[in-house]
C-alpha cells in the first residue's frame, strides 16, 4: 500500500525510505513459501545525485514512526545541514519554526559526556537545554560533579546541579528572572540575559529591577487598600508563616498580606489575621460588653489545677460509654487541631509543574474535590489556606464549634467526614498508601492521570 522509495546504486537500487517495511514482506514471503525473486513491491525512485532529497525522506518516514528526542532531531536536522539545506528549509520540511531547528543545533555546543548522560536517562531534557547555555568549563564542572554521584567511596559529593540548582547554578543567584516583574517588561531600560530556548531569561540590572518592582508593589499595596484591605508589606526575604495566622474575612479585621521574595517575586496573602491580634481583639471585644468589673477568683492557682485535672479525669471516664461522643470528638481534633494533635493535610508538592498539572486533571483528584467542597458545606466551613477541611495549625477556636456541629449530624455524615479528612491527611509517597490501596484495590485505569494509562501507573 506504501511504496518503498528507492534511488539507482550502480547496478542495482538501494532503499532510502521502507527498509522495515521490505524485511517485513520478505518474512511473510518466506513464511508462506514463496520465493524471493518473486516477490514484487511498489517502488518509488528518486532522481540521481538528489542525496538531500534521499536523506530527507528517510528522515521524514522516522518522524512519523516514532517521535524523536532532542538529540535525535539535532543529529537529523545536521545531516540536511551537511548536505546543503538551510535553517528556513528543513524547519518547513519539518513543519516546525526556525527557532526549533536552532535550538537544536545548539547541542551542538554539548559535551559527548552530557548527552551521553541525557541518553542514559541520567538527565532531563530540561537540563540538556540549559546546559547549552553553559561555558566549555562550565560544561567539565558540571561533568566532574556529575562522575562523582557515582563514586561509591565520595559520600560527600553533592552531585552534579539539575532542574531550578541548575539554573542557579548557570545564572548566578543574583540574577531575577523576567517572570517575577509586576511591571511591563518594555518599561525596563537594562540588558535581559536569555539563552536560546527562552526558558531562563532574568534582569541583568538588579537595581533597575527593584526601582520598578517597588513602585509595581505601592500601587499594588494601594489597589489592595482601595477595596478595603488593611495592608501588610512584609520585608524583603520575610516569608509569610500561615500557620502563625487564622482565616479572617476582611469584614472581620482580616488583613492582605504583600510577600516579596528575594528572587523578585510577590505573591498576596488575603484574609488572615495574626492569632496574637485575634486573640487580643476577642479579648477587647468581651472587656466591651462587660459593664462592671469582674470580680477576682476566689481560686488559687492550685485549686485551678485540681478541678481541671478532676473534670478531665471525669469526661474521659465518661467517654468510654459514649463511642458516638468520642467519635465526634476525635473527628473534631482531626479538622481543628488541639495542642496534642498534630494533624496536616498532604500538600501533594509536585516537583515539576507539568506533574501538578496532571494530578489536577485527574479524575480522582476532580471526584476528590467534589466530596471536599460537599464536606465543607456539611460543617459550614470554609476551606483552610491549603484548600483543605483539615487546618493543621492547632487553632483552639476552630475545635468546640466543629465539634457542635459534628453532634448535630447522624453517622452517616460524620464518617463522610472522618473519611475525607483521612484522605487529607494520608501522606503521599508512605508505605500507608500502599497498604491502603491493596485494600481498597481502587479502579486505577478509571481514575488514571491526564494522559496516563493505568498499566502505566
Amino acid at each position: 500500500m506504501q511504496p518503498l522509495l528507492v534511488r539507482p546504486n550502480g547496478e542495482g537500487f538501494e532503499i532510502v525510505a521502507g527498509r522495515r517495511r521490505y524485511f517485513a514482506a520478505s518474512k511473510v514471503a518466506e513464511e508462506q513459501g514463496v520465493a524471493a525473486d518473486e516477490m514484487l513491491l511498489p517502488c518509488a525512485v528518486t532522481e540521481t545525485g538528489d542525496d538531500a532529497g534521499a536523506m530527507e525522506a528517510s528522515l521524514i518516514e522516522n518522524v512519523a514512526r516514532a517521535p524523536m528526542d532532542e538529540l535525535e532531531e539535532f543529529e537529523a536536522f545536521a545531516k540536511l545541514l551537511k548536505q546543503g539545506r538551510d535553517v528556513a528549509d528543513i524547519a518547513l520540511t519539518f513543519g516546525v519554526t526556525e527557532l526549533y531547528v536552532k535550538q537544536r543545533f545548539a547541542l551542538a555546543t554539548l559535551h559527548s559526556r552530557i548527552k551521553d548522560a541525557y541518553r542514559d536517562g541520567d538527565i532531563r531534557p530540561e537540563d540538556l537545554q540549559l546546559l547549552t547555555s553553559a561555558t566549555r568549563r562550565q560544561q567539565k564542572e558540571w561533568i566532574a560533579a556529575f562522575e562523582q554521584e557515582s563514586d561509591p567511596e565520595n559520600d560527600e559529593a553533592e552531585g552534579a546541579p539539575r532542574g531550578y540548582r541548575l539554573k542557579q547554578w548557570l545564572f548566578g543567584g543574583e540574577q531575577i528572572a523576567t517572570g517575577a516583574a509586576l511591571f511591563a517588561i518594555e518599561d525596563y531600560k537594562g540588558e535581559i540575559i536569555t539563552d536560546l530556548f527562552g526558558d531562563a531569561s532574568c534582569f541583568a540590572d538588579r537595581e533597575a529591577f527593584w526601582t520598578l518592582q517597588n513602585a509595581a508593589i505601592a500601587r499594588l499595596r494601594d489597589e489592595l487598600a482601595s477595596k478595603g484591605w488593611k495592608v501588610s508589606v512584609l520585608e524583603k526575604g520575610q516569608r509569610f508563616q500561615a500557620w502563625q495566622h487564622v482565616e479572617t474575612p476582611k469584614e472581620d479585621g482580616g488583613h492582605a498580606f504583600i510577600e516579596i521574595r528575594d528572587t523578585g517575586e510577590v505573591e498576596v496573602h488575603e484574609g488572615y489575621l495574626a492569632h496574637d491580634e485575634r486573640r487580643a481583639r476577642r479579648n477587647s471585644e468581651g472587656a466591651d460588653e462587660v459593664t462592671e468589673p469582674r470580680a477576682k477568683p476566689e481560686l488559687t492557682k492550685a485549686a485551678e489545677n485540681y478541678l481541671a485535672l478532676h473534670r478531665h479525669a471525669v469526661v474521659r471516664a465518661e467517654l468510654l460509654s459514649r463511642p458516638g461522643v468520642a467519635l465526634r470528638l476525635a473527628v473534631a481534633h482531626m479538622v481543628a487541631g488541639s495542642p496534642l494533635w498534630n494533624v496536616k493535610p498532604d500538600p501533594q508538592w509536585a516537583d515539576r509543574e507539568e506533574i501538578a498539572a496532571t494530578v489536577t486533571a485527574s479524575r480522582a483528584q476532580a471526584a476528590f474535590e467534589a466530596e471536599r467542597q460537599s464536606v465543607l458545606q456539611l460543617l459550614d466551613l470554609e476551606a483552610g489556606y491549603l484548600g483543605t477541611v483539615t487546618r493543621g495549625n492547632g487553632e483552639p477556636y476552630w475545635g468546640a464549634p466543629v465539634f457542635a456541629r459534628l453532634l448535630a449530624l447522624p453517622d452517616g455524615a460524620v464518617l463522610k467526614v472522618l473519611t475525607l479528612v483521612m484522605a487529607e491527611t494520608l501522606a503521599a509517597g508512605s508505605s500507608l498508601v500502599e497498604a491502603a490501596g491493596v485494600v481498597v484495590k481502587p479502579d486505577v485505569a478509571g481514575a488514571a492521570l491526564h494522559g496516563v494509562s493505568g498499566r502505566q501507573l
